[in-house]
């Protein structure tokens, strides 16, 4: 029980990391993107070599992910700098199914179909490691930067995006510039949750960076509450530890867990929208999330 309990708090938190970069992205720029599990994958494939071929050390591992995430942050930026809205939405959901489609074919990096198995257990400073110290740190870091961006002049900057983005521009705020990094300081964490994935489960393949993942952490930033620190986490517990107590149910089937989890998630998506659309966390009193 206790293996299973920091079993799943691992993989809370990972998804934790996931849905706090995508609400940087979604609740304070405004850009709206479903192909966050593309950038996931990145980094557990990247994360994945650097421990199958170099040295399963977390840290460099991590850093491997992010860079090689981020650095590839700009498949999705350069799209955001050209097209807003829907138009976006619909230019992050053809790279997310190209992407998933790379990932099957490129054999030599992914391992295919079949996926990368026997990744050596974590190491860091030449001790092996659990990785739910090292992913509930990362998830640490990564909402002190959230709240240090987004208290800042570059957060600022990105609210205006959100609220009205020709009126940030008409008043000199360097549109590009703010999005690329936004997409940077997203993606690269996204591949780090990646990284920390592969190193948890010692197996990686395409099926865990479908389009499915991306709107499982979507639906976490919406239902914790966009434009809000602790939103995406508490979304991320919701939603990841619902099929958890629902297989101790006795009346519901194992093989009908999965259908009785997203009768739930749809229920809850439709019942916030009306009830509570700015989110668990989200301040009703303004009509919209905020910090």
């Amino acid at each position: 029980m206790i293996a299973y309990a920091a079993n799943l708090a691992t993989i809370v938190a990972i998804f934790g990391i996931l849905a706090a970069t995508l609400n940087f992205v979604v609740g304070f720029a405004g850009i709206f993107s479903v192909a966050h599990a593309v950038f996931f994958g990145l980094g557990a494939y990247a994360g994945a070599q650097v421990a199958l071929h170099i040295v399963p050390d977390a840290l460099l591992a991590c850093v491997v992910a992010a860079v090689v995430a981020g650095g590839l942050s700009l498949c999705l930026a350069l799209p955001a700098l050209r097209v807003r809205g829907e138009y976006f939405v619909a230019a992050s959901l053809g790279l997310q199914m190209m992407a998933t489609t790379l990932f099957s074919e490129a054999k030599a990096f992914t391992g295919g179909i079949g996926g990368l198995v026997a990744i050596p257990r974590p190491t860091l400073f030449g001790m092996e490691v659990s990785v739910l110290p090292l992913a509930l740190v990362a998830l640490a870091l990564i909402l002190f930067a959230t709240a240090l961006l987004q208290r800042g002049a570059f957060g600022r900057t990105l609210q205006a995006l959100r609220d009205a983005e020709s009126a940030a521009e008409a008043l000199g705020k360097n549109v590009a510039a703010a999005k690329t990094l936004a997409m940077l300081f997203a993606c690269a964490g996204a591949g780090i949750a990646g990284a920390l994935f592969a190193l948890h489960l010692s197996f990686v393949n395409v099926e865990s960076f479908t389009m499915d993942q991306s709107v499982l952490v979507m639906a976490m930033v919406i239902i914790g509450g966009t434009g809000t620190l602790w939103g995406p986490v508490i979304g991320a517990i919701i939603l990841l530890s619902l099929p958890a107590g629902l297989a101790f149910v006795p009346f519901i089937p194992a093989t009908e867990v999965g259908a009785v989890q997203q009768i739930i998630y749809g229920l809850a998506m439709t019942l916030l929208m009306i009830f509570r659309p700015a989110g668990l966390v989200g301040d009703l009193s303004k009509g919209r999330a905020t910090a």
